[in-house]
């Protein structure tokens, strides 16, 4: 092994010409030092200086030749402290979920990068933004309960073990939180999201079954791939990273990873940039927006006045501002919690109840919390499938949280960031006492899935843009063609005009008041008639012919679906 000159870019380690480069930033006045230790062993076997005199700025740099990297793993001493490369592709000596990380004792270190893996001529499945069913989940709490009975728990494998359940449901993109490493151990709480400061570059060793971290990681995204799923990664950086880091940092798994976009918190790292980079055109750069999800919950309760808010988000197509929609995501309660609690119960988190939000627009259904009154029972069932009916008819992209498709609760817990353990975990055992609502989802996602005039791929304007007759989207109520824009209205029709390769319309009748309303519908081209396609309570296998063609009354909180054909 050799020392010689090295160069600046790109930071932290890569190999060119036979040569391993080492780049970091070091601010200036600091002492610095690689250190390499021979695999397996306590201590470093050879401490480099990299002086401040031989760098460029605050980066300091060195190459070495004919050094075996499959023998040697690497840190830095820093002003006599040592620490881990913040470039780093892959990191020993930390596996177990939540011990402490013991860096001074040389346990945790770097290990280089091995980029020899065969993705077997993988391709991304390019979904299209109004085609995507996006479900929304935690690597570890997806797999780890002992209920979910695949072989590696709370690993990249286990989800690739779900992989069948996700195609039965219909989901064609999973958005995994955190899964670089991150610091679980954060002295008087546990770190189970993974949010904060990080070693982004780095897949998480406590996600992997075996030593292979990288290539299990990329095992996950390539079976994904080949059941026609996408996989897009949430990167919530830290405020301290810098752009240029959070740039490459993206860049890295697109090319090393083969992933298929992130979720980015446009705060931390300027989103024009992100949407300009060359080599993510084409990417699928997400942001979370609360919007939808406030809004729906407001109606779903039935709120009065929330009409006009609720004909946007119905018609709003969410990649033209880069998000999803959903009603329930990690942070706040899950949907089974929505429907149960009128307020949060953080008591397990050990802050008195003061953390998480305070404004979550849940209703209890008229008791709090757990309840075997059978009206309650009913009511809240009916509620979360209002839910799924809200979020899958409206025409932007649908993000569905883990474990909402067979009520997984959290006992109203509405921030379980330092929960590891099983109020976290998805409990699969649930499954069996709402089967029914999993078969109601899953056939909702086809029903979407099969009817492009209910997914569209321009936005809706209001316009006849086909010559039809009447435009794309209109709004109807006691009247047709009259919006019930009254503040104490809860109740709307919407009608979808057929497109170039769906003749059929498509009326949506929602009403979340506590009565049974009329809704006048519009008249169909000649020879055509009104069919009862879902409702709240199911979804039908074969559209019914409406007995009455001009008006449908709908029970007191019930959506129906109906089609012209």
């Amino acid at each position: 092994m050799k020392k010689i000159e090295g160069y600046p870019q790109p930071f932290g380690v890569s190999f060119r010409e036979g040569k391993l480069n080492f780049s970091v930033c070091i601010p200036s006045g600091k002492m610095c030092e690689l250190l390499l230790y021979r695999v397996g062993k306590a201590e470093p076997e050879q401490s480099i200086e990299m002086p401040e005199t031989e760098g460029i700025g605050e980066v300091r740099f060195l190459a070495l030749k004919d050094l075996d990297a499959g023998q040697y793993e690497y840190n830095y001493r820093i002003d006599g402290k040592v620490c881990l490369d913040p470039y780093v592709k892959e990191i020993t000596g930390h596996r177990e979920f939540g011990t402490p990380w013991e860096m001074e004792c040389h346990q945790v270190r770097g290990r280089f990068p091995d980029n020899d893996y065969d993705w077997e001529e993988d391709r991304q499945p390019r979904i299209p933004y109004h085609e995507v069913i996006a479900y929304s989940l935690h690597v570890r709490g997806f797999t780890k309960h002992s209920s979910s009975k695949v072989t590696q728990k709370g690993t990249f494998r286990g989800v690739v073990e779900k992989i069948p359940y996700l195609k039965e449901l219909g989901i064609n993109q999973i958005q995994c939180m955190p899964v670089y490493e991150f610091r679980e151990d954060m002295g008087n709480y546990r770190n189970y999201w993974g949010y904060g400061k990080g070693y982004y570059f780095a897949p998480k060793a406590a996600y992997a079954a075996s030593t292979h971290v990288q290539r299990e990681m990329k095992d996950m995204v390539k079976y994904c791939h080949q059941a026609g799923i996408e996989v897009v990664l949430e990167m919530p950086f830290d405020a301290s990273v810098l752009p240029q880091m959070a740039l490459e940092c993206l860049r890295y798994y697109l090319i090393e990873y083969h992933v298929d976009g992130f979720v980015v918190n446009p705060y931390q790292i300027p989103w024009d940039s992100i949407q300009a980079d060359p080599i993510l055109k084409g990417v699928k750069i997400l942001k979370k927006e609360e919007q939808f999800q406030n809004t729906m919950r407001k109606f779903l309760k039935g709120d009065e006045g929330m009409v006009p808010e609720v004909t946007w988000a119905l018609r709003h197509l969410t990649k033209e501002d880069g998000c999803c929609n959903y009603i329930t995501s990690h942070t706040g309660f899950t949907l089974c919690d929505l429907v149960s609690y009128d307020g949060k119960h953080n008591e397990a988190n050990g802050e008195r109840n003061q953390d998480g939000p305070d404004y979550n627009y849940s209703w209890n259904c008229g008791v709090e919390g757990p309840s075997r009154k059978k009206s309650v029972t009913a009511l809240r069932q009916n509620q979360v499938r209002n839910a799924f009916l809200l979020l899958l008819t409206a025409q932007g992209t649908p993000c569905i949280l883990a474990g909402d498709e067979f009520g997984n609760t959290q006992n109203g817990n509405n921030n379980v960031y330092c929960q590891d353990n099983e109020l976290a975990w998805l409990d699969w055992s649930r499954r069996k006492n709402h089967e029914e609502l999993f078969r109601f989802v899953k056939a909702l996602i086809a029903l979407r899935k099969a009817h492009p005039v209910l997914h569209q791929r321009e936005a809706l304007l209001g316009m006849d843009k086909t010559s039809c007759g009447i435009p794309d989207v209109s709004y109807h109520g006691e009247s047709a063609w009259q919006i019930p824009n009254a503040v104490a209205s809860r109740q709307l029709g919407v009608l979808y005009a057929g497109i170039e390769d769906e003749k059929e319309s498509w009326f949506v009748a929602y009403n979340m008041h506590w009565m049974n309303h009329k809704f006048a519908l519009p008249a169909l081209q000649k020879g055509r008639k009104w069919y009862v396609a879902a409702k709240t309570d199911r979804i039908l296998d074969e559209p019914q012919l409406l007995e009455e063609q001009k008006m449908i009354e709908v029970k007191e909180r019930n959506i129906v679906l109906l089609t012209g054909r």
